[in-house]
């Protein structure tokens, strides 16, 4: 055999396994998407508009934070522990009734700790221990996000007024929803911590109905 043909053959070899290749990447490319997309809800809506529409970019970025903190397996909770938590939560949400922006920031606070407790990175690392919630529980970390803005704004000496509160009031809803997700035993804790938890249930529950506190404060400004 020739040289030429040789090299011909190998450059029609390269040829196939390049549009091969390039076939592949475009199949995976939407199913990939659609993977992120389920997996990620409305965190995937925020990071393409965060990315002024760029999916591709919006994707590499949710794919970095999957590959960085997919691992991740959440640490079971002590019945003790979880009591504690939703103690705090709870004396929180009373406090917002009087004392709005000390109740958001402990809110903050405690979504935090409780993140770190369950193996999360840790609070002083709020961008890494944000992403790492947004792929384990991408649902609810926008509560996250929401009062760990007003806690920083209120900090920053921002303006109360009705707006203010309101906003504020808001954040404390929404954030207890990942908080109720944190307390809650994940897929991987054992049997003993589920049981635990399944009697601690009650208080937890009524911890769910607190938020309805939060309204006290805006009727007193009505």
């Amino acid at each position: 055999m020739s040289t030429g043909l040789i090299i011909a053959l190998i450059v029609i070899v390269a040829l196939v396994v390049a549009v091969a290749a390039v076939i592949a990447l475009r199949a995976r490319g939407p199913r990939h998407g659609r993977g992120l997309k389920r997996r990620f809800g409305p965190e995937y809506d925020r990071a393409v508009a965060r990315h002024d529409g760029d999916t591709r970019a919006a994707e590499r970025e949710l794919a970095e934070r999957v590959e960085r903190h997919g691992a991740l397996r959440e640490r079971p909770l002590e019945p003790a522990e979880r009591e504690r938590y939703e103690a705090r939560w709870t004396a929180a949400q009373e406090r917002f009734v009087d004392a709005p922006r000390e109740a958001v920031a402990e809110a903050d606070r405690l979504i935090a700790e409780l993140a770190a407790a369950r193996g999360f990175p840790a609070g002083g690392h709020y961008e890494d221990q944000l992403a790492a919630l947004s792929v384990h529980h991408a649902h609810h970390v926008e509560g996250y996000r929401r009062v760990h803005r007003a806690a920083r704004s209120r900090a920053d000496g921002a303006h109360d007024g009705v707006a203010g509160t309101e906003e504020m009031r808001e954040a404390m809803v929404e954030a207890r929803a990942l908080f109720a997700e944190l307390l809650r035993p994940s897929r991987h804790d054992g049997g003993r911590h589920r049981a635990d938890a399944d009697r601690t249930a009650p208080a937890a529950r009524r911890g769910h109905h607190v938020p309805s506190l939060l309204h006290r404060h805006q009727a007193k400004e009505s």
